[in-house]
């Protein structure tokens, strides 16, 4: 029987199904988004870099704010300083936060190049030292999220999880790709299942979850106590609640035009509140049409005509358009979708990487 749990100290996370931390898509909007939805134990920020978290304001402290119902949620720090780090940690605490997690596994050239993310597997002593300084820091449980490794050639995370362990984190995830692969490479989740295996503490697996039976693959084959969803999160924001319900034994809910329409506007209401301007909202519109756009009957058309959309009520007629047709679509109206293409304009090659959208780590 597969656990439907877990304790990262005093704090129960249940479901043990979590919200992984992304930068740029994990902000207060869609983590209040997914967990209206359900099925969610743990939501996790964007990270924080701990040297520009400061208590009196700021860009960084505004990212680790949370709703006061947001429970259980965790701030994620990056940083190579223990003693930045740990007053870090203090403060996070003071906004709320009910796990503090150390960030062991960005990928990022920028993060990485200063010694923080997951470059900090090859260098176990300064992780070492800066669990030990968080740790000692607050009064609320210390996680840490990694890597398998750093590359083929150092694939540490069960030795690098044992420090940590030692050290006093009070729960571990494991990402099943390198710092090398970053957003590729061929699956290899042996490194999960060996510090599931060695520690006492919380093993918890990450990476290409994107449906309940790439859960259910993870669980059996690491023996993992949760698992974390990201990237297929945007993709499909109620795959939380259909691993939990899968985890339950209950069939998984299943998701009509009605509601994809509801969650997508729901977004772009939620990310106009909180950003300054539309042209923020917009971005970040754009990032998420670049996913969930994906699953969807001629969503390609969708995905280009938010793309080049100049302004949030062009985004909204183009995605209330689409909507329509779905509605039809799934009504039985073989037609629905007959004519549906985007203008020539915008099928027109572009010069490259014009429209992209970027690679969120998951």
């Amino acid at each position: 029987m597969l656990p439907t749990f877990y304790d990262v100290g005093p704090v129960r996370v249940s479901p043990n199904v979590v919200l992984a931390p992304m930068e740029g898509v994990t902000d207060l909007t869609f983590r209040r988004l997914i967990r209206q939805i359900g099925g969610v134990g743990l939501t996790c920020t964007e990270f924080i870099a701990s040297g520009g978290l400061k208590a009196d304001g700021g860009k960084m402290y505004e990212m680790a704010q949370t709703d006061p119902d947001e429970r259980p949620v965790s701030i994620q720090l990056y940083g190579k300083d223990p003693a930045q780090m740990a007053e870090a940690a203090r403060i996070v605490q003071g906004l709320g936060a009910t796990i503090c997690d150390v960030n062991m596994g960005c990928p990022s050239k920028k993060v990485c190049s200063n010694s923080g993310g997951s470059a900090l597997m090859r260098e176990p002593a300064l992780a070492r030292d800066i669990v030990r300084a968080v740790v000692a820091a607050v009064d609320i449980p210390v996680t840490v999220k990694m890597r398998s490794g750093f590359d083929a050639g150092l694939r540490n995370a069960p030795e690098l999880a044992w420090i940590c362990q030692e050290e006093g984190a009070q729960a571990v995830a494991i990402h099943w790709r390198t710092r090398e692969d970053r957003y590729g490479g061929q699956r290899r989740v042996d490194k999960i299942a060996e510090a599931k295996a060695r520690l006492r503490v919380p093993v918890l697996a990450n990476g290409d979850i994107v449906d309940v039976a790439s859960a259910e693959a993870m669980f059996r084959e690491t023996g993992c106590d949760g698992v974390l969803v990201g990237r297929g999160a945007i993709r499909n924001p109620w795959l939380l609640k259909q691993i939990s319900q899968w985890l339950a034994g209950e069939p998984p809910v299943v998701v009509d035009a009605a509601e994809r329409r509801r969650v997508m506007l729901a977004y772009l209401a939620g990310i106009r509140a909180m950003f300054r301007s539309d042209h923020g909202a917009l971005g970040r519109y754009k990032m998420l049409a670049g996913y969930y756009t994906r699953q969807l009957p001629q969503g390609r058309v969708l995905k280009q005509l938010i793309l080049h959309s100049h302004a949030v009520p062009e985004a909204i007629e183009h995605t209330e358009a689409y909507f329509a047709r779905l509605v039809r679509h799934e009504g039985g109206e073989a037609d629905a979708f007959e004519g549906y293409a985007a203008p020539e304009y915008v099928r027109a090659p572009k010069a490259r990487g014009a429209g992209r959208v970027a690679a969120v780590p998951g």
